[in-house]
């Protein structure tokens, strides 16, 4: 038969024999030693389980085998003794360390992981192992007991070891709300913004702050754009003239020409009236009329109300395929009296060119030289209505095409004014037609009042051919004055 197990009756003598189990003397709860080791001193009595049988196996100093209670604790809660020997622990009547399932309302207190709260940060995601905590509490404690301080500084220093690894399963706490954490511990997005949601790691910051670019308001005003003229959120006016396609789609592919190309300086756009009806009378050159684009996006640009110009043009414009009805959708009209008046009245900022055909295919020779101002029906216009007229002169249209000559005989034959001969047209053929850079200078005079004269002044011959003759002579001195302002044709 094997050994007896000899278990002795008192503490102060010598430790008995061990027995094959390996269990020491002094009763399942006495100090152990390993196998090989001498007993050194008494056992200590127990008697906090008088019965000497420990069903657990709770082991006091960490060194059980079989590592089935690291925690140092009684899992089946029969021996609150041994998770304490020298009972001195007052964490031995923790309800948290009782309670496994983690059943008490206590135990699944978030602060209960961090009691001291010496840990603002929440560096236990998981918020549980309030065990290791209290296991490592008490195994320091047992550091004081009598005569096994030894053995007991070993059982703290194993039994944290111990709890550390398997606290949370022994007694494994709910995980704390996120919303019951400081906002310090609480993750924080890529902008650093306290409580941004987890997983957003490497998604684009979000910054209201930053200015929209460019091409960002570009694509958004295109977009918009089209979806207007889907769903028909657009108005044009009895004369035809659409705003919305004017300013998305017509004014901008000249506008580089505008700021690049001519690198145009408006001066005296504070002149133009914000509201209210205007005519605005400029001198006409440059073989094509580019001049009347670059006074309309002047104003319609660089105005402070951004007011659109309501030229007057000729039949010939209207005539022409494709040009005619892009003519009509900018807010151009035919140049007659009755159209300016009605534009007038309606309050429209409108622009005509006096010299007409004479202006713009004069010779080079004869620049800035104005011709005549016909018979002044647009200062008819402008009496009847007592609007203000703003004479407006302009510099650098002479040059982008220099007019050498005009081949009449041609010219009849497709039925247009003329046929200008250039030094790049028809030499270069369609490349002719790219301007010349010229430095251009547009500037709107002071206006002049027709609101305090008569009546009847409209109808007066002599009245509407000095106030014409006044117009004319303002924009040729200012043209004068511009030349010289200006250092050279190209810059």
């Amino acid at each position: 038969m094997g050994d007896a197990r000899v278990i002795p009756l008192h503490g102060d003598g010598e430790s008995g024999r061990r027995g094959r189990s390996g269990a020491p003397a002094g009763g399942p709860h006495g100090p152990r030693r390993p196998r090989s080791a001498p007993a050194t001193g008494p056992t200590r009595r127990s008697g906090a389980d008088p019965a000497g049988a420990d069903a657990a196996g709770a082991d006091a100093a960490g060194t059980d085998p079989v590592g089935t209670d690291p925690a140092g604790t009684d899992l089946a809660g029969t021996d609150a003794a041994a998770s304490d020997p020298a009972g001195t622990d007052p964490a031995a009547s923790d309800p948290a360390a009782s309670d496994p399932a983690g059943t008490d309302p206590a135990a699944s207190d978030p602060a209960a992981s961090d009691p001291a709260g010496t840990d603002p940060a929440g560096t236990d995601p998981v918020g549980t192992d309030a065990a290791a905590s209290d296991a490592a509490g008490s195994s320091e404690r047992l550091g004081t007991v009598d005569g096994s301080g030894q053995r007991a500084s070993r059982t703290a220093r194993t039994g944290t070891a111990r709890s550390d690894r398997t606290g949370a399963a022994a007694r494994r706490v709910p995980a704390p709300d996120r919303r019951d954490r400081p906002a310090s511990a609480r993750r924080t997005g890529p902008d650093g913004a306290a409580g941004a949601p987890a997983g957003t790691a490497g998604a684009p910051a979000h910054r209201p702050g930053r200015p929209e670019t460019a091409w960002e308001r570009r694509i958004a005003g295109g977009l918009a754009f089209l979806r207007r003229r889907i769903t028909g959120d657009y108005e044009v006016d009895d004369f035809g003239f659409d705003r919305d396609l004017t300013e998305h789609v017509l004014a901008p592919p000249f506008r580089p020409l505008y700021d690049k190309w001519f690198r145009v300086e408006a001066t005296g756009l504070q002149h133009v009236p914000s509201t209210g009806g205007a005519l605005v009378v400029a001198n006409h050159s440059g073989t094509l009329p580019v001049d009347a684009i670059m006074t309309a996006l002047a104003l319609l640009d660089h105005h402070p109300a951004h007011r659109p110009l309501r030229m007057l043009g000729a039949d010939l414009v209207f005539r022409t395929p494709a040009v005619g009805p892009l003519a009509r959708k900018s807010g151009q009209t035919l140049a007659c009296n009755p159209d300016a008046e009605r534009l007038l009245g309606a309050g429209e900022l409108v622009g005509v060119w006096p010299e007409g055909f004479k202006g713009i295919g004069k010779p080079f020779a004869d620049r800035y030289k104005l011709q005549r101002f016909g018979r002044g029906g647009f200062v008819s216009a402008a009496l009847r209505t007592r609007v203000p007229i703003v004479p407006v002169s302009i510099v650098g249209a002479e040059e982008i095409y220099p007019m050498l000559g005009n081949a009449k005989a041609l010219a009849r034959l497709l039925g247009v004014p003329y046929v200008p001969i250039t030094p790049t047209f028809p030499l270069l053929g369609p490349l002719g037609l790219i301007p010349l850079p010229s430095k251009w200078l547009i500037e709107f005079g002071e206006p002049i009042e027709t609101s305090g004269l008569p009546d009847d002044a409209a109808d007066d011959p002599m009245l509407v051919f000095n106030l014409t003759d006044q117009v004319r002579e303002t924009i040729q001195q200012t043209l004068y004055r511009l030349l010289l302002q200006r250092q050279s044709v190209f810059r």
